[in-house]
């Protein structure tokens, strides 16, 4: 099954943009004729796995290579750099080259940077005396479809620069990527922006607007109805949540990068040799992971369970009674969905194996108790006997971070005493962590009273005996707690903000509310839903993009695409978002060791 998923059966069809995008990287390999080395970062060929084929490279004279410091390997006289715009990687190609010049090499080199050129960049070659030895040009890959609803800007530290570096270069990317998509869907006519950062974002795309005008009468009905933006800021509390969604629960242990798993092949059945690794694509092109992906790890085990035994009961019907043709027929389809059934069920077996440790249900019951915010004491305690007995730092902080937030920090006594535990626990190059993250506000002092009761008591966040077999709430993606982001989507799409104006305001950043150029003539009161407007005109019903500046994780996904299924629901829902992450991979963004 191809890693490149079929994307034609979401709410919008987001092939065009895939398409433009191989297409823009064919002709700049067709524009320099020959064989040549194509150089890519690590980080950006995963990016790529999801856009072309090696083998369609390949087709164009592209001989690939992944960019380090070594030397290059390659008889190819011409050498493309596609790569990000980031200082670190400056450096390899420099070395590159000066290790060309010393061995008497003859070679052309072209860079591209994706998927913009940066000022600080171009100064690194120029020092390094290469800047006049490079043809420079830009991949402008803003966005990547990583599912038919999915649209990742491929930022995985937009976050941690945003709050703890000030640097907002990644909001200006955020708002051309979805400028981008304007000029294939249509102006989107509604936004909504909660948080410093998304807000910003909503200022950049209307200037962007002013300078590139997508026109609205080209384009006719705008496909995309609303724009909701969010600031990941606004709801630290989900992310640090473990996910128990099957998809959420298998990015938490097996770490879901670019739309596959890399896991043992021992775990897969396979009769190798230990150590060996092997690649299971998860999107869905896979109708067994599509129809599972979004149901709570409970419920996918007896799904699991329940086509098996149909299976076999089929198996033993076709040796027990003569079948017809089309009886035979339909077994042998149901035949072909064997390879689906056997990968998923290995898959739920380990994880299986994984969630029902005491360690792992330890855990869970420590959060589920932060989020109530009840027993700070016990919780504190938690946290200390997790260090003392070492286990990995994130792990620490991630609990720390979910203390912190809902507390609105830690007593000043509290917090010199588990800063000082940490640092001499895990050693004191730590300490440039532990200082981004109070930078960031994540891991603080307490300076005043905590608004997390109110919050939760006003969007009934926790939801006592959720039914996660038949779920009635999106609460089932984390068994009784409703991500605050998801609430917040929820009331933008029924009633607007406007009733929730004082939850708003206990919730950090400003919001704003607008209708656009062709299409303000009025206030923006609650989408234009309901009776009149449910469908645009083709019959299809109204679409909302809604975009995570900061990254969003797979159960927060789950739980748009419920609300979106409910019975009364006049929107489809697409998601945009800086990353997709969990509460590991967005702490691990704030590790950094002095030295």
């Amino acid at each position: 099954m191809a890693q490149i998923p079929n994307l034609q059966n979401g709410p919008i069809n987001l092939t065009p943009i895939r398409d433009q995008s191989q297409k823009e990287l064919i002709t700049i390999l067709k524009n320099i004729r020959g064989k040549k080395c194509l150089v890519i970062d690590q980080k950006l060929g995963g990016s790529l796995s999801l856009i072309v084929q090696t083998s369609v490279l390949k087709e164009h004279g592209a001989e690939l290579l992944y960019l380090n410091e070594d030397p290059l390997e390659t008889t190819c006289t011409k050498v493309v750099y596609l790569v990000q715009t980031q200082l670190h990687l400056m450096k390899f190609i420099s070395s590159h080259i000066h290790n060309d010049n010393s061995k008497g090499l003859q070679r052309e080199y072209f860079l591209y940077f994706v998927p913009r050129r940066g000022v600080a960049c171009e100064k690194l070659l120029e020092d390094e005396k290469v800047h006049n030895l490079l043809t420079i040009g830009e991949f402008p890959l803003y966005a990547v479809p990583i599912d038919e609803d999915i649209l990742s800007f491929e930022l995985d530290s937009s976050y941690k620069e945003c709050v703890t570096d000030g640097d907002t270069t990644s909001l200006w990317h955020i708002a051309k990527a979805i400028h981008k998509l304007e000029f294939s869907f249509g102006l989107i006519p509604n936004v909504r922006a909660k948080g410093k950062a998304s807000v910003r974002v909503a200022d950049m795309l209307n200037r962007l607007q002013a300078e590139e005008p997508v026109s609205s009468t080209d384009t006719g009905v705008p496909e995309i109805n609303t724009i909701i933006i969010l600031d990941r800021e606004l709801d630290m509390v989900t992310p640090m949540c473990t996910q128990l969604t099957y998809e959420g629960l298998l990015d938490e242990f097996l770490h879901i990068n670019n739309g596959a798993v890399e896991i043992d092949a021992s775990i897969m059945g396979a009769n190798q040799q230990d150590g060996k690794k092997m690649k299971v694509p998860l999107n869905s092109t896979d109708k067994l992971f599509r129809e599972t992906r979004d149901l709570n790890f409970e419920v996918v085990v007896q799904v699991l369970r329940q086509k098996a035994t149909s299976m076999k009961q089929d198996y033993t019907e076709m040796q027990t009674t003569n079948q017809t043709v089309s009886e035979l027929k339909d077994f042998v389809k149901k035949l072909n969905s064997l390879p689906e059934m056997t990968r998923h069920i290995n898959l739920a077996q380990h994880l299986s194996t994984l969630t029902s440790k005491p360690s792992f249900l330890g855990r869970l019951d420590m959060e589920h108790t932060i989020v109530e915010a009840e027993s700070y004491d016990i919780c504190l305690d938690y946290i200390e006997e997790m260090i003392h007995k070492q286990e990995p730092l994130v792990s620490v902080l991630r609990q720390l971070i979910l203390l912190s937030v809902t507390n609105a920090g830690l007593p000043k006594r509290n917090f010199d005493y588990i800063r000082r535990e940490i640092l001499h626990s895990y050693g004191f190059e730590h300490i440039a962590t532990l200082n981004n993250l109070e930078k960031a506000g994540l891991v603080k002092k307490q300076e005043g009273k905590s608004n997390w009761l109110l919050i939760k008591r006003a969007l009934n966040l926790v939801v006592e005996d959720t039914d996660t077999t038949n779920p009635k709430d999106v609460s089932y993606v984390f068994s009784g707690y409703a991500p605050l982001s998801i609430r917040l989507i929820q009331h933008a799409i029924r009633s607007g903000w406007r009733p929730l104006e004082e939850i708003l305001k206990l919730l950090p950043g400003t919001h704003t509310e607008s209708k656009r150029s062709a299409f303000a003539n009025g206030t923006l009161d609650t989408l234009p839903g309901g009776s009149h407007m449910d469908k645009v005109q083709d019959g299809r019903r109204s679409l909302v993009l809604v975009v995570f500046v900061g990254g969003v994780t797979f159960a927060e996904i789950s739980a748009l695409r419920f609300l979106s299924s409910q019975e009364g629901m006049a929107y489809d829902i697409i998601i945009g978002t800086t990353k997709i992450i969990n509460g590991n991979t967005l702490t691990e963004t704030f590790l950094e060791k002095l030295g």
